[in-house]
């Protein structure tokens, strides 16, 4: 009898333990179930995290580079507007210089073909009485040439002399055109258009950036030139190359100084606009 019940209570024992090991492993695998979902939602969490970071920096880096690319536009425009502004006024200066230049000899011819040569020199001397007062005296040479007044042939060397300069700048070719406007200058000294020649040296020298030169070109100009129509050119041009150097106080000035010197002057109207532009 008791033989028989010994199987059966190792079978019952046995069992048991089996249920039991059985019951471990459902929760163990449950405990790591639940700990791979947390770790996986934590990982995507962060991934989230990292994610939107990547995206506000790519969105703040567009930013960035729009803006810095408006600013180069802008500066472009800038840059564009004052190279419009330089050639429209170097078109304004070759058609300004052309008038001067044929009204200057036209003017010059007529006053050689229809004065008489005592007319001519009681004109150069300034009165009638300096004019006897010279003519009873030793006159220098430049002085006796300049009451005789040039000869035909002379009026025409000077004339082409002129007019191969102006070529020279109406090709940009600013180093050369200067170097012919002083040839000009020394050639014929005392001639009407010195004031014209000794102008666009100083544009030729600021075409070139010699700043430094076209001012001292320019305020010569003025020096010796006062009531030239030049003159008031040349403070014109005086004022582009301060602005041009940044020196907007200077420039400012020069301007202001055209309307009070020579308000009638084209110049003066010029300078009235671009100093209302300043107030814009």
């Amino acid at each position: 009898m008791n033989s028989r019940r010994l199987p059966a209570a190792i079978l019952f024992a046995l069992a048991a333990g089996v249920a039991q090991a059985g019951l471990f492993d459902d929760d163990e695998a449950r405990k790591r179930i639940e700990e791979i979902r947390v770790e996986q939602a934590r990982n995507a969490r962060e991934t989230a995290e990292r994610i939107g970071r990547v995206e506000e920096s790519v969105r703040n880096i567009g930013v960035v580079e729009l803006l810095r690319q408006i600013e180069g536009l802008n500066a472009e425009i800038a840059r564009l507007r004052g190279q419009i502004e330089v050639l429209g006024n170097q078109n304004e200066q070759i058609q300004k210089r052309q008038r001067d230049f044929y009204l200057d000899l036209d003017s010059r011819l007529k006053r050689l073909e229809g004065a008489p040569a005592g007319a001519q020199g009681a004109t150069a001397a300034g009165s009638p009485a300096v004019a006897a007062s010279q003519a009873a005296a030793p006159v220098p040479e430049p002085a006796a040439a300049a009451l005789k007044g040039p000869s035909k042939e002379e009026q025409a060397r000077e004339a082409k002399a002129y007019d191969a300069a102006s070529s020279l700048f109406r090709k940009n070719d600013f180093a050369s055109a200067a170097d012919a406007f002083r040839a000009f200058l020394k050639d014929f000294p005392q001639s009407a258009l010195a004031p014209n020649a000794t102008y666009w040296i100083g544009i030729c020298q600021a075409n070139l950036k010699d700043f430094k030169g076209a001012l001292t070109t320019q305020e010569g100009l003025i020096a010796r030139y006062p009531q030239s129509p030049k003159a008031p050119d040349a403070l014109l041009a005086i004022a582009a190359v301060q602005s041009e150097q940044g020196d907007a106080g200077s420039a400012r000035n020069t301007l202001e100084d055209i309307i009070a010197r020579y308000p009638a002057s084209e110049a003066a109207g010029k300078a009235r606009a671009r100093l209302a532009a300043q107030k814009r």
